[in-house]
């Protein structure tokens, strides 16, 4: 089966039906970039977008089987990803403390365009596959038919950043996902002062009878960490910010507290225009 054929494929059964990237992307609830994203041989739809797809478009299996012939000769994401993207997609639990940004995996399409954007060492197209890459790897990692349990930990200075305009859907976005039963968000208050989180994000992965590994990542590239003893000293990091973070609820509560602000602050800016 030729691979080439799936975006093919998608964009005549799209000027079959007569509909939009747009149409396409509300039937299968997906955004509009990742459908261009697929239709542009970019990325390959995962399983239960592959099957949505067929849903709408009436073609029995055809799209699955081309996305998984696809996805089989290509991981999308730098090379030095790929290992942790490998871990993702199995472990049984997965943790994240994030100093700097909104975790990947709970950004908005938007947040994550501002972010790419912001290196100003990206051309537009470059900025869109990146960004059609991770909601990609939103999509197969956080909706896993398996249902891993999740634990994020966020510094509040993260949540006081970005426009307001885009830093309030990301906040909306926060307290719904963060509602799913296995996602649990924390957020880690100021008050909380000197912690080895302030050396830097990471993430842990518990992983079906095989101990954990974690993931370091700097300003170019990350990489896995498996070595026992780095390991360990990641669970202890872990353990110590975990121990200083708000509750699941008194997280959500902050959250929509600080929407709010952005509500109240929008207002202000509001009257103030000429």
């Amino acid at each position: 089966m030729n691979v080439s054929n799936l975006p093919v494929r998608l964009r005549e059964l799209r000027a079959e039906r007569g509909v939009t990237q747009d149409q396409v992307a509300d039937a299968v609830q997906v955004s509009k970039s990742l459908i261009a994203a697929f239709e542009t041989s970019r990325l390959a739809p995962q399983q239960d977008t592959a099957a949505a797809l067929d849903a709408f478009f009436g073609t029995g299996d055809e799209i699955q089987k081309l996305s998984a012939e696809a996805r089989k000769n290509r991981k999308p994401g730098p090379s030095w990803f790929r290992p942790w993207r490998d871990v993702e997609e199995t472990a049984v639990i997965l943790r994240y403390f994030q100093a700097t940004l909104i975790p990947g995996l709970l950004q908005t399409e938007a947040y994550a365009r501002a972010i790419f954007a912001s290196t100003g060492m990206l051309s537009d197209d470059e900025v869109a596959e990146r960004v059609a890459n991770r909601l990609e790897r939103q999509a197969a990692i956080l909706d896993r038919a398996d249902r891993p349990a999740f634990a994020f930990i966020i510094d509040a200075a993260v949540l006081r950043c970005g426009p307001p305009e885009i830093a309030k859907e990301q906040l909306l976005h926060l307290a719904d996902t963060g509602a799913r039963p296995n996602i649990f968000v924390h957020v880690l208050p100021d008050s909380a002062g000197l912690h080895p989180g302030r050396s830097g994000s990471f993430a842990l992965a518990t992983l079906e009878g095989s101990g954990a590994v974690g993931l370091l990542e700097d300003f170019y590239e990350g990489r896995v960490i498996a070595e026992p003893t780095r390991v360990t000293g990641l669970e202890r990091a872990w353990q110590t910010v975990s121990a200083v973070a708000f509750p699941r609820d008194q997280s959500r509560d902050l959250i929509l507290r600080l929407v709010n602000d952005y509500e109240d602050r929008a207002a202000d800016l509001a009257q103030v225009q000429p």
